[in-house]
């Protein structure tokens, strides 16, 4: 395929013409039978007409390279050779023990409650005033149980007031005999005496006393 350059020179498109004047003509001769005659025309029209061809423009040379004003790098010597004569090293394997874990932290414990400072006087408990055989006597004796010959012992605990006198008293054991339990609490809260009891301080306080009554028939 023949690449035909679209900014064609003068001499070109004139060549062009002539060469289409020169076929209509040699057709006409050959038409009208004088073809010996146009072909010495041709001959002296195209040996008098010179086609050259346009030289292509020569491209500009192109632009020198841009100057570079960056001063070369400096040209640094490489480092002499070092040689190491030193011996290689040795290796040791040492086995070494586990890390101990590390102790357990002591826990704070609490501290104990401060003792109670000590009394001023040692407590004491209700002491009973004269023989407490003397509470209750054999005429103290329930007539219908002394009928009966009903024997037995009485078991009681009584509260002492800070007057030493008895506040309340109960039956822990009993007799057997409901009037012998009776009689024994009557006669305790009638004629029983204490010293009071004392606390730290030596102040009178509410106490307490045990004991029992063992009722037995009077032999004649």
């Amino acid at each position: 395929m023949a690449y035909v350059d679209q900014q064609m020179s003068g001499n070109k498109v004139t060549a062009l013409i002539i060469v289409a004047v020169l076929h209509v003509v040699i057709g006409y001769a050959l038409v009208s039978g004088l073809a010996s005659e146009a072909y010495e025309k041709v001959k002296a029209v195209t040996s008098a007409v010179n086609i050259e061809e346009e030289k292509p423009p020569e491209e500009p040379p192109p632009p020198p390279p841009p100057k570079d004003d960056t001063p070369p790098p400096p040209i640094v010597a490489p480092p002499p050779p070092i040689s190491f004569n030193a011996p290689a090293p040795q290796v040791q394997t040492v086995n070494e023990a586990p890390p101990m874990p590390p102790p357990p932290t002591p826990v704070a414990l609490p501290a104990p409650p401060a003792a109670p400072p000590a009394p001023r006087f040692q407590p004491k408990g209700a002491a009973p005033k004269g023989n407490p055989g003397n509470w209750a006597t054999s005429n103290d004796y329930p007539s219908r149980a002394l009928r009966e010959e009903r024997e037995g012992t009485t078991g009681f605990r009584v509260t002492v007031g800070t007057d030493g006198k008895v506040t309340d008293c109960q039956v822990t054991r009993s007799s057997g005999s409901p009037d012998l339990d009776e009689a024994a609490c009557a006669n305790i809260r009638r004629r029983a005496r204490f010293a009071p009891a004392t606390d730290g301080d030596g102040n009178p306080t509410t106490g307490s006393y045990s004991n029992s009554i063992r009722w037995v028939i009077p032999k004649d």
